[in-house]
């Protein structure tokens, strides 16, 4: 495909525009954030006639003819007159006009806290920041104490409401996730979890948490004035941590964080029966974030490099490597590897991608700063070792949680590929969406390697609404199945080929641009189903309809996240038979993440 379309390949110019986010205002302005959050308009609820034809429109390309049609039948009945559908759609605009957003809080419930698979892998996205060369000990410690100074210098706009707010198209959006990335944590339950923000206690965080050899640590980042401590300050305790730590036969009881939601449930309230250990995992989950002090991972070539390093921050490498030395609940974890593999995961129920990157990307910015302001050595509290009381109950989690963590790691097929032929500028030359672009391109790789299509779920923001988070732009559409069933087809010739690129490129631009705007399908459908629960009704036919179960079904799962940063995104599969496919889209190129089969249904993740 790409042959056809460029001749001539030709690498965009490197630009590297300033990353730092500059506040608004050297002063706090209290009170900013909720008028911002006041003006935004509310979330609507699409028309009940217009989601109905476009979902009969979405599956007709991944169902076959006759269950289509049963489909239809349903659907017909669905919206007659007088009947369930506009029951249900009159529900769902009361509580439109009722709550902030009808969706919002429906949305964290069922796509994050009542589902029991692991975060790990099933959920949490991991970023790869650029590789450094650390020469020793006190080379990865510097980078660690920089990193925690730039969260915390991005804090203080957070904490003085001088965060800038971001536009899309001239329209302001929710800044609310911003707002729960720091001083948040996920806690684990038997049936369902919850996410608790400790930014509004009377007294919030002034501590992170610190992990290095499977062994927490507190670390007050501020001193008793309240400014933060500096980066040489950070730098004395990051030493003494490190010299505390360096016994190494620990059990790795963060490893617990990884299991199965259900069983983390159970062993989280056996664990939390101690009072020592309900201390230290308080301790953990109150702290503004975690830093993850690794040891370093078996030795990669430098074409592999990229793709060991996405693993490690996805999963840490399994038991035996650094998939202890993390809290996987906790929100925000940056990890820095002692050979110099340096990243993040996060947990991804309080927030999406771009405000991750945002922060990220002024993280970067900050640490090349060179100048160093070396303040006067005062006596500096030792960090606190967090303690836990291993019974031989919590021994057995823990081992269970080690096998559990091994077979997701060699389930999960993953690689980083960098595609540096040519970058966005040249699908804007041809007045295409470069998103679109690499949208179609994956479609036809998938139906290059399967010889069908499937259900695509690409990641649509709602910000320019109030509590917005995302909808899905259906990637696979009639047009799509057109272009890819006629791209290996030697009767098409090129010309129409192109054409039928071009047409389903405008078709996905269209679809993304009506999913920004809150008229997509997936979160209406979803609404629907909701309110008929919550009314107590009997559930719709068509939410157990064949179709409506293979429309859920996404092989693939994609994201595109702007990125100022060379940094590389990368998150699992949501299915087991299926693809997990991140790509930032930079000036210089497009990364892309493909995967390698193995024997049996695999998972597969690339960057």
């Amino acid at each position: 495909m790409l042959g056809i379309l460029a001749r001539t390949m030709v690498k965009a110019g490197m630009v590297k525009p300033s990353c730092l986010v500059k506040p608004v205002s050297v002063t706090r302005i209290a009170g900013r954030y909720l008028a911002h959050q006041e003006g935004l308009p509310k979330l609507p609820v699409p028309p009940l006639q217009q989601t109905c034809e476009r979902y009969l429109a979405a599956l007709t390309p991944i169902v076959d003819p006759e269950e289509l049609n049963h489909t239809r039948k349903l659907l017909e009945e669905f919206q007659k007159p007088g009947g369930v559908g506009e029951r249900l759609q009159k529900g769902l605009e009361q509580r439109g006009k009722k709550m902030e957003n009808w969706l919002s809080d429906w949305w964290l419930q069922t796509a994050y806290l009542d589902y029991r698979m692991p975060v790990v892998v099933h959920s949490s996205p991991g970023v790869v920041l650029p590789r450094m060369e650390f020469s020793d000990r006190q080379g990865q410690m510097r980078y660690a104490a920089k990193l925690i100074a730039g969260v915390l210098d991005f804090k203080s706009m957070i904490d003085n409401e001088t965060l800038p707010v971001e536009y899309l198209g001239g329209k302001p959006l929710c800044m609310n996730q911003y707002y729960q990335v720091l001083s948040s944590c996920r806690i684990p339950g038997t049936k369902r979890d919850t996410v608790v923000n400790y930014t509004l206690d009377k007294r919030p965080p002034t501590h992170i948490t610190v992990v290095h050899n499977f062994q927490f640590f507190v670390l007050d980042v501020y001193n008793s004035d309240g400014t933060p401590l500096t980066v040489d300050q950070i730098y004395i305790q990051l030493e003494k941590i490190w010299n505390s730590s360096l016994q190494t036969n620990k059990e790795p009881i963060g490893i617990l964080t990884s299991n199965h939601r259900n069983s983390w449930g159970k062993a989280y309230d056996n664990l939390i029966k101690d009072k020592t250990n309900q201390e230290s995992v308080r301790a953990i989950q109150k702290s503004i974030f975690t830093v993850c002090l690794d040891a370093p991972m078996p030795h990669a070539s430098d074409d592999m490099y990229r793709t060991r390093a996405g693993v490690q921050m996805l999963h840490g490498g399994g038991s035996r490597w650094n998939s202890g030395n993390r809290w996987f609940d906790k929100t925000l974890q940056f990890i820095i590897g002692e050979d110099g593999t340096c990243g993040l995961i996060y947990e991804h129920a309080p927030a999406e991608g771009p405000p991750i990157v945002s922060l990220i990307d002024h993280v970067v910015e900050y640490m090349k700063k060179s100048e160093m302001v070396r303040t006067p050595m005062v006596p500096l509290r030792m960090p606190q070792k967090l303690h836990f009381n291993i019974t031989p109950e919590i021994k057995m989690d823990i081992e269970e949680a080690k096998q559990n963590m091994n077979i997701m790691v060699h389930d999960l097929d993953m690689k980083v590929s960098v595609f540096s032929h040519f970058g966005k500028d040249f699908p804007k030359s041809q007045k295409m969406s470069p998103d679109a672009f690499i949208q179609m391109a994956l479609q036809l790789a998938y139906y290059r390697i399967h010889k069908r299509c499937c259900p695509t779920y690409e990641s649509a923001s709602l910000r320019m609404f109030r509590l917005g988070r995302t909808d899905t732009i259906r990637s696979m559409s009639i047009d799509s199945d057109k272009f890819v069933k006629a791209m290996d087809d030697p009767a098409k010739h090129n010309i129409e080929k192109v054409a039928l690129l071009d047409k389903a490129v405008k078709a996905h631009r269209a679809y993304a641009d009506m999913a920004i705007r809150g008229q997509a399908i997936d979160r209406h459908l979803l609404g629907l189903k909701l309110q008929a629960i919550e009314d107590l009704a009997a559930l719709p036919e068509i939410f157990m309809d064949t179709s409506y179960a293979v429309a859920l079904h996404f092989n693939l799962s994609t994201s595109q996240v702007p990125a100022k940063t060379n940094c590389v995104m990368c998150f699992g599969p949501v299915v087991s038979d299926g693809y997990g496919v991140r790509g930032p889209v930079e000036q210089r190129g497009f990364f892309r993440l493909s995967g390698h089969s193995g024997p049996g249904p695999r998972r597969r993740s690339s960057c």
